[in-house]
């Protein structure tokens, strides 16, 4: 336990033994004759008193508590430069925050075309909260507050939203936002300044992360697809199937191939042949997700990574990848066709078992092909 936290509760015993012992007092130390008329209502404010120093001591108690783990995720975020732990680190420290319900987190610039967006806490059906805030520095606020109103009574939805920017040596690179399900709850100034600090601690760990993993991601790219590289692709289904696992979240993961590729190759020649395989990887990027990871594991062999997904959006996704390529002739190699397998996570799934039921369904889907039957066309999902 932590020492504030033990040094409270210690306080907390110590006055109710002091409460008690003041109360037996007021009755007389067991004598029958005290007990009446003002020792009476001395007791009752005493055990009034008694109620409400226990509900300030064990209030005090749980913000203690609070602020131990808020330092505690803050001590993490210093400590790694990879940028998805330091983002979840951060949606941990915003929601450990008092009456947070959810929160999210926006980082603008760099080399990526897109915001990097993480969140948690939201459903589905709520609100778009990516683009909520904008860039409340780039006008000056200190911070934006929004309130939410239903036609109807909605009890588990968003009521107040906070967010402030995230601000580092080089200016605004962002902003965190806080939400609130409670239909009572207000952000005051406490919790203004309680956010302004968390967003002034994980400014500049969020952006180092970021230029980071841009340098990184450099090494990670496919040279001849532009798709990322083997390498990366095992990293990243370790870390997504974990942060799946951790957060009970949907994870699949498709593997497509191009088939009869060697025959492609042989006839028109290799460098006709990479061609050929480098706008399949153009096809297949135009058809995923943006959430979606696509990744070029070897030879003509593609695999996607899909976060936040099930099994029925993997097959989605490998009908979409399929009609693209054979939708219209590629390069000089004319009409191509690739086949799919896919998987979802399980419980018991590791990377590796996720990614072995994803390749033996491309497997079933390959042997079905080449013996001429019609089978359940080029797409097959994992048992």
């Amino acid at each position: 336990m932590d020492w504030t936290v033990a040094i409270l509760v210690t306080a907390l015993v110590l006055s109710l033994a002091a409460v008690v012992y003041f109360a037996n007092r007021a009755r007389g130390a067991g004598d029958p004759q005290a007990v009446a008329g003002p020792s009476d209502r001395a007791v009752a404010n005493l055990e009034a008193r008694m109620e409400e120093l226990a509900r300030e001591l064990q209030e005090s108690v749980r913000r203690a508590e609070e602020e131990t783990q808020r330092s505690r995720f803050l001590n993490e975020i210093g400590t790694t430069v990879d940028l998805d732990q330091v983002l979840d680190t951060t949606l941990d420290a915003a929601l450990a925050l008092p009456r947070v319900s959810a929160a999210l987190v926006r980082l603008d610039g760099g080399d990526a075309e897109k915001p990097v967006v993480r969140s948690r806490g939201f459903d589905s059906d709520e609100p778009d909260a990516m683009s909520l805030f904008g860039q409340p520095s780039a006008w000056g606020a200190r911070s934006v507050e929004l309130s939410y109103r239903y036609p109807e009574s909605t009890e588990e939805a968003i009521r107040i939203a906070l967010g402030v920017p995230l601000v580092d040596s080089s200016g605004s690179v962002g902003w965190l936002g806080i939400f609130s399900r409670d239909a009572q709850a207000r952000f005051g100034d406490d919790d203004l300044r309680r956010a302004e600090e968390l967003a002034e601690r994980v400014a500049p760990a969020l952006e180092n992360a970021r230029r980071y993993q841009e340098a990184r991601r450099l090494a990670d790219v496919d040279a001849l697809t532009g798709l990322h590289n083997r390498r990366y692709f095992h990293e990243t289904l370790a870390r997504e199937v974990a942060r799946a696992h951790r957060y009970s979240r949907g994870l699949a993961l498709v593997i497509v191939d191009i088939d009869n590729f060697k025959g492609i190759n042989d006839r028109i020649g290799h460098l006709a042949g990479d061609a050929a395989l480098s706008e399949t990887a153009e096809r297949l990027r135009e058809a995923v997700r943006e959430s979606d990871i696509p990744c070029r594991i070897g030879g003509d062999e593609l695999a996607l990574i899909l976060p936040e997904s099930r099994l029925a959006d993997a097959e989605r996704l490998a009908t979409r990848i399929e009609q693209a390529v054979i939708a219209r002739p590629v390069a000089r190699a004319g009409h191509m066709r690739v086949s799919a397998g896919f998987a979802e996570l399980q419980p018991n799934d590791d990377s590796t078992s996720l990614f072995e039921r994803a390749d033996k369904s491309l497997y079933a889907v390959k042997q079905v092909r080449q013996s001429g039957s019609r089978g359940s066309g080029g797409l097959a999902a994992a048992d």
